[in-house]
């Protein structure tokens, strides 16, 4: 499964790209949680400045044969610019060596306006399109695992899913895979569903290079109907629960509210503490983690998202219920957790509701908008960084944990998951340094280090209050 769960997106009409045509509701992630915009109303078109040379701008033409399109500064391109494509359009179609079909030809320059803007805007054919809104509900067929295409056509692995294929075959957070089933992967092979998917109790042979290996590894993987449960929990010691959340899907919040019902029950009418793991969440749907984060304090500013236009600005709010009842909340991070698990993180953190244990976060603080055009393909376009509520923007930068922790002996792997190390990132708001990357934190040493600073925080809430 490609990467579609780290971006935070908003899926909008095309319309929006036409300023004076905004529509009032919002999808976040492509599923239809509605989180409609307080502002819809279309910035200011910009004014065009003079050339240098002091002579008016040279001719400019609309790109639209509509005669009721709206003309301005976004939606006119110079003349000159025009000229230059059809140049360029025109060698191609009559010298390459081969003969090129104009329809794909036009797909590829579409495809090339998004290529070098950053990492997570792209063009989606309606395979794409369709999957993305698949993953929101947490089933499809595949390995079971979160990836970001690299523009030479290999596969970085984000993170592989809890209890998929992939993460018992042993791929890791980190691990690159160079080829499948014996082919190098090349960037056509990101066309359609990608080479990872295809029928349950298929096989797939990947070739993964890993860091500390001295050579790329083999690793078969069996293919299956993964369904992700994005929500579970258990009791860590009496009156001590603990929850897991692998992905922000569109039923998460009402998992979480579900699950910690049960662990209040289980501790015999309420918790007096609650370990949240978001290791290796790599994000999903940002209103999914409003919620989650909703649950959990009494009021404050959880996120609010800005952009060039005022469609983009969004603001939400806690309100109050706070299902934990003031009982302390630890929260583990580490490389993985990017997105809408910052979000939650971030949320926590910055209300003093929670204390978060692990390592700096992936750093992904940007937001796509999804603009569906009339064929069925879409365009996923990053409009908006998102802000926790102290007003930080964490874009390359991620989240720095209250306590840090390092990788347990025999788990040490090389810090090369983060958003800043992703060739084309955006840059962080008003070029604020970037951050090294956290470290991938494994197996059960960081539960016990959370449910430490937890037994730590709820003897200091039952210490007397002297004055």
């Amino acid at each position: 499964m490609r990467i579609r769960l780290l971006p935070l997106a908003l899926a909008l009409p095309l319309a929006l790209a036409v300023p004076g045509a905004f529509a009032q509701e919002t999808r976040q992630d492509g599923a239809g949680a509605a989180a409609g915009a307080d502002d819809a109303r279309a910035a200011e078109p910009e004014e065009q400045a003079p050339a240098a040379d002091g002579r008016e701008e040279a001719r400019a033409v609309a790109p639209s044969d509509d005669p009721d399109a709206v003309g301005s500064a976004y939606t006119r391109v110079p003349l000159e610019e025009i000229r230059r494509y059809v140049a360029v359009f025109n060698a191609i179609r009559e010298g390459y060596v081969d003969p090129v079909d104009d329809r794909k030809l036009m797909d590829s320059a579409i495809r090339g306006l998004l290529l070098d803007l950053d990492p997570h805007s792209a063009y989606l054919g309606r395979a794409d399109a369709e999957e993305f809104e698949e993953d929101a509900t947490g089933a499809y067929d595949g390995i079971g695992v979160e990836v970001m295409e690299l523009p030479d056509g290999r596969i970085r692995v984000i993170s592989p899913i809890d209890g998929t294929p992939a993460q018992k075959a042993g791929i890791r957070a980190g691990d690159t895979i160079i080829a499948v089933d014996g082919r190098a992967l090349t960037p056509a092979d990101h066309e359609g569903r990608g080479p990872l998917r295809g029928p349950p109790g298929t096989s797939v042979v990947l070739t993964v290079q890993r860091e500390g290996e001295p050579a790329p590894l083999e690793i078969t993987v069996q293919r299956e109907t993964i369904r992700i449960a994005s929500v579970r929990g258990r009791m860590l010691e009496p009156g001590h629960g603990y929850v897991r959340i692998a992905a922000f899907q569109v039923d998460t919040a009402a998992e979480f509210e579900k699950t910690l019902a049960r662990l209040h029950e289980e501790a015999g009418g309420r918790l007096r503490g609650l370990v949240i793991d978001l290791r290796s969440n790599p994000g999903g749907l940002l209103t999914a983690a409003v919620q989650v984060a909703d649950d959990l304090l009494e009021s404050g500013n959880i996120v609010s998202t800005r952009g060039r236009s005022r469609v983009n600005d969004t603001e939400f709010k806690a309100t109050a219920g706070d299902l934990m009842h003031g009982a302390p909340v630890v929260v583990i991070v580490d490389a993985g957790s990017a997105s809408a698990s910052e979000v939650l993180a971030a949320a926590l953190q910055d209300n003093g509701r929670a204390r978060l244990v692990g390592s700096r976060t992936f750093g992904k603080g940007s937001v796509q908008t999804v603009l569906p055009l009339g064929n069925g393909d879409s365009i996923k376009l990053t409009t908006a960084r998102y802000y926790t509520p102290s007003g930080k923007s964490i874009q390359a930068r991620g989240i720095d944990p209250d306590v840090v922790l390092a990788p347990e002996d025999g788990d040490a792997r090389p810090a090369t998951v983060a958003e800043a190390v992703l060739p084309g990132h955006l840059q962080g708001e008003g070029g604020e340094g970037e951050a090294r990357p956290g470290d991938v934190l494994p197996g059960d040493g960081p539960i016990q280090a959370a449910l430490s600073e937890l037994k730590k925080q709820v003897a200091a809430a039952r210490q007397p209050d002297r004055r």
